[in-house]
């Protein structure tokens, strides 16, 4: 007898990509090669988690994936990158929302001096079906997130961090998007808010269908809303697998989990190339 969630993981290993990687290297003011090689995928309809420390290179992939690296003197010069069954990386970042993929930035960046509800109808700028389909989308954004109906009249810059990531999502799902790269979501957040924004992501994935991108060091939240996962070091995947994997693997619970083994020593005892070497050997 086949369970629900057997079906949806058979639906998941089913379903095409709705993004490929493929071998991408990004440099940076034409001399600092800060990505090297990455591939990844992720499933339509499935959320995929992008794990490492700081600066291991998970923002720099995002931005290379929505195309907003030229802003930085960044540029991919191998490589490509598909977005639902077409290659996206020479294309506007404006382009790329209107094809169904846009990023949250990290750090929320919210237009602070606008209410709640204007940050939210911002994402509908490159939308041309009407004010009445925006103005369901955003009733539809306020049942997910009830908390920004209620502050839809205040100032985004004096709101929480939590209501700023809140409204960050919902400004993004009013671009309609098929899929949203969101950029460390628990950054500066409490725990129990964490796990709001989490669930949150969750049913959107399971509701709308909206797939994600999770760039996150919060590895313990991440893995276990994702079902992939790849981590990320000095610009390279060094491991990948299904989620469950991953946080059962020895190497992960001691290096990010802070979980060791009898006799096994934690993350921060551990030298960078020691790492490297058991992940790459």
């Amino acid at each position: 007898m086949t369970t629900p969630e057997s079906a949806a993981a058979q639906k998941q290993e089913l379903s095409p990509a709705i993004l490929e990687v493929n071998n991408i290297e990004v440099i940076y003011d034409h001399v600092i090669l800060v990505l090297k090689g990455v591939s990844l995928s992720v499933p339509r309809g499935g959320i995929t988690a992008l794990l490492g420390a700081n600066g291991a290179g998970k923002t720099t992939t995002l931005k290379a994936i929505s195309n907003l690296l030229q802003a930085e003197r960044g540029e991919v010069t191998k490589g490509n990158i598909v977005f639902d069954g077409n290659q996206v990386q020479n294309l506007s970042p404006n382009n790329l929302v209107r094809q169904g993929c846009i990023q949250v930035m990290e750090g929320r960046h919210c237009f602070g001096h606008l209410s709640v509800e204007d940050n939210l109808l911002t994402g509908a700028f490159t939308r041309r079906d009407g004010q009445a389909a925006i103005r369901r989308d955003l009733d539809l954004v306020y049942t997910y997130f009830p908390r920004l109906k209620e502050r839809r009249n205040s100032q985004a810059g004096y709101t929480s961090g939590g209501e700023q990531q809140m409204t960050a999502i919902g400004r993004a799902l009013m671009s309609r998007p098929k899929m949203i790269l969101l950029d460390e979501p628990s950054m500066g957040l409490a725990p129990q808010l964490v796990e709001e924004i989490f669930e949150i992501v969750r049913k959107l994935n399971e509701e709308q269908g909206v797939s994600f991108l999770l760039a996150e060091q919060n590895t313990n939240v991440a893995l276990r809303y994702a079902k992939y996962g790849y981590i990320l070091e000095a610009g390279r995947i060094v491991l990948d697998g299904e989620a469950k994997a991953l946080r059962e693997n020895e190497d992960v619970k001691e290096f990010y989990l802070g979980v060791g083994g009898e006799g096994r020593r934690s993350f921060r005892n551990v030298k960078h190339y020691k790492r490297r070497k058991r992940w790459l050997s």
